[in-house]
C-alpha cells in the first residue's frame, strides 16, 4: 500500500504536506518534540523517511531518499489546542491506514483554514469560572467569590476587545489586568469587596499564559533549550505586562482617591 502511494505522489508533495502538518501544530501550541514526531510519523506511513527539525520560527522537513527539502516559516500567535488535537488524531488515523493520503490532505487544509472558536458567552463564562478557584484557597467570602467571577469576565473581555484592534503583543493582557485592578480597587474602596487584592489575583487567572509556561518547561526538560527559552521569555513578558497593568491601576486609584 505504501509503495502504491509513493508511486502516485511525488516526494515533494509528501514533504510539503508534512511541513503543513508541523506548521499547524507549532502555531497552535504544540511543543517541538510533538511536531517533529508527528511529521516523521506521517512520512513513515507512506514509506518515505523524513527528517524534521522544528524551531519557534521555522520548520525544516527533508526526505532521506533525496535532496528534497522544504522550509516553512512559522508565526506563533494565539494558541488553539483543538487544532493540535485534530491534527494528532488525523496523523494517527493515517498511520493506521484508516484514511487515505487525499483524505489527510483535505482534512489538513480544512483544519488550517477553519476558524475553531467558542461563542463569546461560553468564553466569558469560562473566564469567570477560572477566576473563582483561587478565591477558595484564600477562604474568601461568598460576596468576593461572586465579584471575582464578574471582574474576571470584564478583564477578559477588555483584553479580547483590545486584541481585535491591535496586533502588538502583550498590550491586550496589560489592558485586561489594568481593568481588573481598577474594578477591584474601586469595589474595595466603596466597601462592596472585602479584599480587593484577593479579587485581583483571582481575576487575573484567565490572562495568565499557562500554555507557554507549561510548554517552556517541557521543552527545557526534553533538552530543546532554544525553544524552551523562547517560550519562557514569551511567558515572562506576558507576566510583566500583567503586573504592569495591575500596578498602573493601583497608581491611578491612589491618585484619585488618595491613600
Amino acid at each position: 500500500m505504501e509503495g502504491a502511494i509513493m508511486g502516485a505522489i511525488s516526494e515533494r508533495d509528501i514533504v510539503t504536506l508534512c511541513g503543513q502538518v508541523g506548521t499547524i501544530l507549532l502555531e497552535n501550541g504544540a511543543e517541538t518534540s510533538r511536531v517533529e514526531n508527528t511529521v516523521e510519523y506521517v512520512g513513515r506511513a507512506v514509506d518515505l523517511p523524513v527528517i524534521c527539525h522544528a524551531t519557534m520560527t521555522g520548520i525544516f522537513v527533508s526526505s532521506e531518499n533525496s535532496a528534497t527539502t522544504r522550509i516553512f516559516k512559522v508565526r506563533v500567535g494565539d494558541f488553539n489546542l483543538q487544532k493540535v488535537d485534530e491534527i494528532n488524531t488525523l496523523s494517527r488515523e493515517f498511520s493506521r491506514h484508516e484514511i487515505t493520503y487525499d483524505e489527510l490532505k483535505k482534512e489538513v487544509k480544512r483544519v488550517d483554514t477553519e476558524t475553531l472558536d467558542f461563542s463569546w458567552l461560553t468564553k466569558c463564562i469560562g473566564a469567570g469560572l477560572v477566576s473563582m478557584p483561587p478565591m477558595l484557597l484564600f477562604k474568601a467570602t461568598w460576596g468576593d467569590l461572586a465579584l471575582a467571577f464578574f471582574v474576571g469576565i470584564l478583564g477578559y473581555v477588555a483584553s479580547q476587545i483590545v486584541a481585535h484592534h491591535t496586533k502588538t503583543p502583550y498590550i491586550p493582557v496589560a489592558v485586561g489586568s489594568l481593568v481588573i485592578s481598577l474594578l477591584a480597587n474601586v469595589l474595595g474602596i466603596v466597601g462592596i469587596a472585602h479584599d480587593a487584592n484577593y479579587i485581583i489575583i483571582s481575576a487575573l487567572m484567565p490572562l495568565v499564559p499557562g500554555v507557554p509556561m507549561t510548554n517552556s518547561l517541557r521543552e527545557i526538560i526534553e533538552r530543546n533549550t532554544i525553544s524552551g527559552i523562547v517560550r519562557a521569555t514569551d511567558a515572562i513578558m506576558a507576566g510583566i505586562s500583567i503586573g504592569s497593568g495591575v500596578i498602573v491601576g493601583q497608581i491611578i486609584i491612589k491618585s484619585i482617591f488618595g491613600g
